[in-house]
């Protein structure tokens, strides 16, 4: 009985915590009626400041053209409205269809890890709710992203423009096989995890380039994956941190 009380008392505590937090976090309007408040843009990009500064800088994240992207670009435009008020924190968020967008770190570790300058070529498998794309927009030539699911595909290219990253071209096609009519690829990246690392990617991948994928089954602690082709297309696997994401899913 004790135990019980105690565990009530700390779940009430937390449920305070958040409370509090919720009120204090500059900006929302908690109108009388209003179920379902929405900071405004100057309050998401305070937001955005601190996601940078608390959840991506301070976790080692170095590169200055990484962070400016994520700083610039409006996370909470990717994210379906009623899940907006949690675009700025420390987690992935449902985007419909089974899939999210992720945790703004590991968006930010992945891109850091490719090394994209602004000559590359980059290709993304797994177009999801865009965001990646749009942060890979900023920093590289070109980017070409594949997504299997239409209904998130067919509107991804259109969307990406209509918010101003006009350098993307998106398609609907089984990310397994790549986009070979634009390869060789100085990056490659990958956010859905994969049973192994699809040969046809590795093939793809520019003498020289990267790629970073998650490998590993739906049910399983994945591992993010750094692959490097050297320039006599030798390839070099190195096994960086545990993650979770959604499976690579093929027709």
């Amino acid at each position: 009985m004790k135990l019980r009380t105690i565990i009530i008392t700390a779940t009430s505590m937390g449920l305070l915590f958040f409370i509090i937090l919720l009120m204090l976090d500059g900006g929302i309007a908690l109108a009388m009626g209003d179920k379902n408040p929405l900071p405004d843009e100057d309050v998401f990009t305070l937001r955005r400041k601190r996601m940078v500064e608390e959840q991506i800088a301070f976790r080692g994240i170095r590169d200055k053209r990484v962070l400016a992207a994520m700083e610039t670009v409006p996370r909470h435009l990717f994210i379906p409205e009623g899940y907006r008020s949690y675009s700025y924190y420390d987690q992935p968020v449902p985007v419909g269809f089974g899939q999210t967008i992720s945790q703004p770190y590991i968006v930010a570790l992945m891109t850091e890890l490719l090394h994209v300058d602004s000559k590359d070529t980059v290709l993304e498998v797994g177009t999801g709710s865009r965001y990646q794309a749009a942060i890979l927009s900023l920093l590289a030539k070109r980017v070409y992203t594949i997504e299997i699911l239409e209904e998130l595909g067919k509107t991804a290219a259109e969307r990406l423009k209509t918010l101003g990253y006009t350098n993307v071209e998106a398609r609907v096609s089984d990310g397994y096989h790549g986009w070979p009519e634009h390869a060789p690829f100085d990056a490659i990246i990958v956010t859905a995890a994969a049973e192994h690392i699809p040969q046809p990617l590795i093939d793809q991948l520019k003498p020289g380039g990267r790629m970073i994928i998650p490998v590993g089954g739906v049910y399983e602690i994945q591992d993010l994956k750094l692959l490097t082709k050297d320039k006599s297309s030798n390839v070099m696997q190195e096994s960086l941190i545990p993650v979770r994401f959604v499976p690579l899913t093929r027709k």
